[in-house]
């Protein structure tokens, strides 16, 4: 009696397991239903050593993909690369040196493919930052702003020559739901005149990823290359450590099975980039936002075309790109540069004269 007791308990236990699988799969919308394989494709993936881009890489090259892992951190992005070539057998797996935070890396990391690489055929935009304190890039830009926004805006800028001779190819841009709360303020971009709102900050960097998404879009028109947008989910990676949630006792023991059920894990937390990267079905689909592998609209004011001109703009100014970046279809209106500060249209790199060290440990290991 006391065996069959056992034996049912057991069986009890494997059922709820089942359950709680299936039920979490269809919270978290479960694996990329698209089987399709991408031998001889080369992918670009920032902040790969770890999270959602770790296990995007290790997908892609377990479907045959010649991963480029762009990290700020070597030892570990080496160190993810032979992990993945020795799970995926494929030794076309290779870590280069990229930080987000610095322009002048951006262009060494640029460089190098462009000498490396015959094409590209899909650039994922991942790294990210998320809720860290008031530090700057190198180059003066708040951090959050600098990394998420205006470090991808620069790579994929000096890229799509590539990409565009590399065609049909895609871009796949990571934001957050948090650009729903989003506000660009044109006034105040790097956060150097108001009180700084970790917070708002994200938020803010959020909501430009999905206005320079489909403002690329539109500039890219016609030629092979799409660019869509994501929010992945919510994932358990290190992405949130500066959000205090890590350090809760709350969260880690009366919560646990919620987050067990709603957040996801990272490789569950990949597939709306393998999706987006690899389905046949989305050939052609340009400037669309999607929740998961969801096609949704995004934020009211994601939609404003003026706003995301405005930004396109004020980014080539910050950034010192002007006549490097894909033009536009039409004309396009000076009038949002002339927001930007008189002392950035001139030059190459916005600096700043805060006193506060330059910090780059925020980054979520890019």
């Amino acid at each position: 009696m006391q065996l069959y007791v056992i034996q049912r308990r057991r069986k009890l236990l494997q059922v709820l397991m089942a359950v709680g699988v299936v039920l979490r799969n269809y919270v978290t919308g479960g694996p990329c239903p698209s089987k399709a394989k991408i031998p001889g494709k080369t992918i670009v993936i920032t902040g790969a050593n770890t999270g959602i881009g770790k296990e995007t890489a290790r997908e892609l090259a377990r479907r045959g993909g010649r991963i480029i892992m762009g990290c700020r951190d070597m030892e570990k992005c080496e160190a993810a690369a032979r992990e993945i070539r020795g799970k995926t057998l494929n030794k076309h797996v290779y870590a280069r040196h990229i930080d987000l935070a610095s322009i002048k890396s951006i262009k060494a990391f640029v460089q190098k493919i462009k000498e490396e690489e015959e094409h590209v055929d899909v650039l994922i935009n991942n790294a990210g930052v998320m809720r860290c304190p008031a530090w700057k890039t190198e180059d003066g830009f708040d951090m959050q702003f600098g990394v998420n926004y205006l470090g991808h805006f620069l790579l994929t800028n000096l890229l799509l020559d590539k990409l565009k001779a590399s065609t049909p190819s895609r871009i796949i841009n990571l934001s957050s739901v948090a650009h729903v709360t989003g506000e660009v303020d044109f006034d105040d971009l790097n956060w150097d005149r108001r009180k700084f709102d970790t917070r708002k900050a994200y938020s803010q960097s959020k909501l430009a990823i999905v206005l320079f998404t489909r403002e690329l879009a539109k500039r890219l028109e016609g030629t092979g290359v799409t660019v869509n947008v994501l929010h992945p989910g919510v994932v358990g990676t290190d992405l949130g450590r500066h959000t205090g949630m890590h350090q809760s006792q709350l969260s880690s023991t009366v919560l646990s099975p919620f987050f067990y059920l709603f957040v996801k894990s990272p490789t569950l937390g990949a597939q709306s980039s393998v999706y987006l990267a690899v389905a046949k079905e989305l050939e052609g689909i340009s400037g669309r936002y999607y929740d998961v592998m969801t096609e949704k609209d995004p934020a009211p004011q994601a939609l404003d075309e003026r706003m995301s001109e405005r930004l396109w703009n004020a980014s080539v100014a910050l950034l010192g790109l002007n006549g490097q970046t894909v033009s536009h279809a039409h004309p396009t209106s000076q009038s949002a540069i002339a927001t930007v500060s008189p002392e950035l249209t001139g030059n190459p790199v916005f600096t700043t004269t805060t006193s506060e060290p330059v910090k780059s440990t925020c980054l979520d290991k890019p």
